[in-house]
């Protein structure tokens, strides 16, 4: 009978990781090229109810027809040739998150099927306790705790995000230049255009501007437009820049951190005399315009590095706006799906629901791209889901990136960083007694460019 050491001896030794898959918290299945099991941990045993003794050698396909385990995902791995994950049950109706991971010779094909399995029935039972009070509360949106939306899609039931509604909405009515901070996704823009559309200047432009997003030689002339005949290749009768274009309105500098240095100079400049001058021209030009901007970056920091100008930093910085990550407002995260699944409903003319089930998992879900991540997984879901509606089965996805954080305790536990630190201490050992990558590929059976990439990514060098 084939064994593991015999299949991993055509690649790098896996044999070698044994002890430490056998100490990690998932269960790991090691399946053969051709669905045939040929190792499993501890862990496995417990999970599943078996012994490798029974299983060592049989296909898989056989033991899903025992309901060992249904169905297989290694089957499916196989078949597609790529990484899944799937959520099945043992044969004692216990529900499983498992990832199958092929793992491929120089030439592409599959040497074995790697698979982790972990129990979430525990996980998804305490996430539903945990958030039935925040669901139950949300089921009422009306009453002293109900969210509040905003025109500009902007939902707040959350006292933290109450607080910044009712900052925003104090500020729109003075014209102070103000700073929004907050992490990639929070809704930074949305506070902005609360500032304008709230304020005395709600008729007039609302501009803005990316300023990572313009090449660094092309951002002044936008900013303060050009004359005509500044620079080769410049329109016959110049053109007006975007504080022009906001003129009476508001100006929103996303992004202000990647403001260069010599720009900076000249923004804070605009600031302090409430004129800009056209690239190529002479004479200035008043103008009126309320300057927002934002930055996901500690500007102080900035400063600190001689990256960013005390002097424009505390023009900017006024009077700030703090929005918080969605992590520290759960409350705001059941409406915003709502909403969210609303509006997708509306323009993709669809008529999805959530289930409880599956909204307890989003609520736990630590969200670390915001309301824009939100959003997308929305409208996601919605466009992929089959049913009507959405089950926890749909964002498995999720309750994986979850699971790994809440059961595990710990990333270093994980199947990955088990694997990535075997890998690196082969490399280590095999860098300290072979010395040349060539020699080093010979001895693991893998290609030079692989070693060389490997040793790249670990930092390794020859000792």
């Amino acid at each position: 009978m084939t064994t593991i050491e015999d299949r991993a001896d055509r690649s790098v030794k896996l044999g070698e990781i044994l002890p430490i898959l056998e100490s990690i918290s998932d269960a790991v299945f090691i399946d053969s090229e051709d669905g045939v099991c040929l190792w499993c941990n501890s862990t496995c045993e417990d999970l599943y109810d078996i012994t490798m003794e029974e299983i060592q050698g049989r296909s898989v396909e056989e033991l899903e027809k025992e309901g060992i385990f249904s169905p297989s995902v290694t089957l499916r791995v196989l078949e597609e040739g790529r990484e899944l994950t799937i959520i099945h049950e043992n044969k004692k109706g216990v529900r499983l998150l498992t990832t199958g991971t092929p793992i491929f010779d120089d030439h592409g094909r599959i040497l074995m099927v790697i698979t982790a399995s972990r129990d979430i029935t525990r996980l998804i039972r305490r996430e539903q306790r945990e958030s039935a009070p925040a669901l139950a509360g949300i089921e009422n949106m009306s009453g002293p705790n109900s969210a509040e939306i905003l025109p500009q899609g902007i939902v707040a039931r959350s006292e933290p995000m109450k607080n910044v509604i009712a900052l925003t909405r104090r500020l729109a009515s003075v014209n102070s230049t103000v700073l929004i901070t907050g992490e990639s996704g929070v809704g930074k823009g949305l506070i902005a255009r609360t500032l304008h559309d709230e304020g005395p200047r709600w008729k007039n432009p609302f501009v803005t501007v990316n300023c990572g997003a313009i090449p660094e030689n092309l951002i002044e002339s936008e900013l303060f437009g050009y004359v005509a005949g500044a620079f080769t290749g410049s329109r016959s009768g110049g053109k007006r820049g975007y504080f022009e274009a906001a003129q009476h309105g508001t100006i929103f500098l996303d992004e202000i951190a990647e403001l260069p240095l010599n720009l900076q100079v000249k923004l804070l400049q605009v600031i302090q005399e409430r004129q800009i001058t056209p690239v190529g021209g002479v004479d200035p030009v008043p103008i009126d315009v309320r300057i927002i901007s934002a930055t996901n970056r500690q500007l102080a920091d900035l400063v600190q590095e001689g990256r960013f100008r005390e002097d424009l930093y505390y023009r900017l910085n006024v009077v700030p706006i703090e929005v918080p990550p969605l992590r520290e407002r759960p409350d705001d995260i059941v409406p915003l799906i709502r909403t969210n699944l609303s509006k997708c409903n509306r323009d993709l003319h669809e008529n999805k629901t959530i289930n409880n089930e599956a909204m307890s998992i989003l609520l736990q879900y630590p969200w670390p791209g915001n309301i824009r991540e939100l959003q997308n997984i929305v409208e996601r879901l919605v466009i992929t889901t089959s049913s009507d509606v959405i089950t926890e089965e749909d964002i498995f996805i999720f309750i994986r990136q979850a699971a790994e954080e809440r059961i595990s305790g710990s990333e270093e536990r994980s199947l990955a960083a088990a694997l990535e630190r075997a890998e690196k201490g082969i490399l280590e050992e095999a860098l300290a007694s072979y010395g040349s990558t060539r020699a080093i590929a010979r001895v693991l059976r893998v290609s030079q460019p692989t070693v060389v990439r490997k040793l790249r990514k670990y930092g390794l060098k020859k000792p």
